[in-house]
């Protein structure tokens, strides 16, 4: 829940090549003739399937229901991609202590993670040995891509001394979040050594995808925590509606658009003298999970509401403007009023890209819901990134009174998988 610089309208291709054709992926269920040929030849399929799709830019139109992202490029897909309706969000804990089975492990989820992204299933589905249980387990047959994106990151762990190796890769900037004022974190619900975002029109294909990877990855990492999402609560397509958080005001109005390749590289993208060569053309990863106090909110008047935000409810405009993309005049808002506590000039010019989902899972056992925002920001240095955006907010946003910051990771995310024989965190392992 924070504002960003405002979209320009360059071109940006989150797949670094041409755009994406018109057609729909294939069905899973029309590729099981293909049966008995496993992770090696479906990953083939899948490279003619992207192939089929333009496999260039991701920033596919959100009418295009059913298309496929294409996986390859210089970045990963579901960072500056046009956000879909539907997130699983998942942290894994890495048990095996073998560098070797890590890496072997990386190499299957990127083949699984091809196939998936192309609509393709991972494997036999009902045509392997009646014996062995099925390769892919089946509840995606016949759904189509839906503009899944798979995206991975490397939590602070994966860097610990006496692990894989890797302590003398850590980024710098892959920093341990420090404990903000007004932050409840459940450990059950932070941390992690990877994390896999899953973002699809679909939930079932997100929630499908997690599942093939936790299954992959069965003995050698196991699920720590996941966290479904539905309702974008920001875009990355500025020429469409802004979407509404659960509180009912429009949300990321002034985010990163995923066609401003200027801001992409100034503001989300490692550059190449950041510090760390193995990451750069990735980015880094903030996830939160925040709690609203609906039921308060719920009781709380429409002109307090509006001086919490500093916008107003219905069209989204800043205090004193009339639409919702006129530019706010800071001083007109209260000055603990979040727009303004979180705006770029507040904060020194930090700016973020923002991915959030709304969610709800059911009540706490006291009658309310637990309901609220789960947090993704990406962004070049979290230092300059999130850290004083948040350590702002803390101390004096009003809005801290209906909300609380309940889980929290951090995590490093690779640049993209360039061709058939690249993996995630190849250039890390090499």
């Amino acid at each position: 829940m924070t504002e960003s610089q405002p979209a320009a309208e360059q071109p940006q291709q989150d797949g670094g090549a041409a755009p994406a054709a018109a057609g729909a992926a294939p069905s899973r269920r029309a590729v099981l003739g293909w049966g008995g040929a496993g992770l090696a030849l479906g990953a083939a399929a899948a490279g003619g399937a992207a192939a089929a799709f333009g496999g260039g830019s991701d920033m596919v139109s959100a009418s295009a229901a059913g298309a496929a992202v294409p996986f390859h490029g210089e970045h990963q897909a579901g960072i500056a991609s046009a956000v879909q309706d539907r997130l699983h969000f998942a942290a894994f804990d890495v048990k095996t202590k073998d560098r070797a089975q890590l890496v072997a492990l990386l190499k299957e989820w990127t083949a699984a993670a091809r196939l998936m992204t192309a609509g393709l299933p991972v494997g036999d589905v009902y045509e392997g040995l009646p014996e062995a249980p099925p390769t892919d387990t089946g509840e995606a047959l016949g759904l189509k891509a839906s503009r899944l994106t798979l995206t991975i990151g490397f939590g602070p762990g994966l860097f610990a001394k006496d692990r894989f190796g890797l302590e003398g890769r850590r980024p710098e900037a892959l920093v341990d979040l420090e404990l903000f004022p007004g932050d409840n974190l459940d450990p059950a619900r932070s941390g992690g050594d990877l994390c896999v975002q899953a973002c699809a029109d679909d939930p079932q294909v997100a929630v499908h995808a997690i599942r093939q990877l936790a299954r992959i990855g069965f003995g050698r990492v196991a699920v720590r925590w996941s966290q479904l999402g539905f309702g974008k609560t920001s875009s990355t397509t500025p020429d469409e509606q802004t979407p509404r958080n659960m509180m009912g005001f429009k949300d990321g109005t002034r985010n990163i658009s995923g066609t401003d390749r200027a801001a992409l590289d100034q503001h989300v993208w490692v550059g190449a003298g950041d510090g760390s060569d193995w990451l750069t053309g990735g980015s880094y990863l903030v996830a939160r999970r925040i709690r609203m106090n609906i039921e308060t909110w719920d009781r709380t008047s429409l002109q307090e509401q509006e001086d919490i935000f500093g916008r107003d409810k219905g069209e989204g405009a800043p205090v004193g403007k009339s639409r919702e993309r006129d530019e706010p005049f800071l001083k007109a808002m209260k000055p603990e009023a979040h727009v303004r506590l979180a705006h770029p000039d507040t904060n020194g010019g930090a700016t973020i890209l923002r991915r959030g989902y709304s969610f709800t899972d059911g009540t706490d056992g006291l009658g309310r819901l637990d309901a609220g925002l789960f947090f993704l920001a990406y962004q070049r240095d979290v230092r300059t990134g999130f850290v004083p955006i948040q350590r702002n907010l803390a101390k004096s946003d009003v809005l801290n009174e209906y909300i609380q910051h309940v889980g929290s990771a951090v995590f490093a995310v690779p640049p993209g998988v360039r061709d058939k024989d690249d993996w995630w965190g190849r250039a890390l392992f090499a």
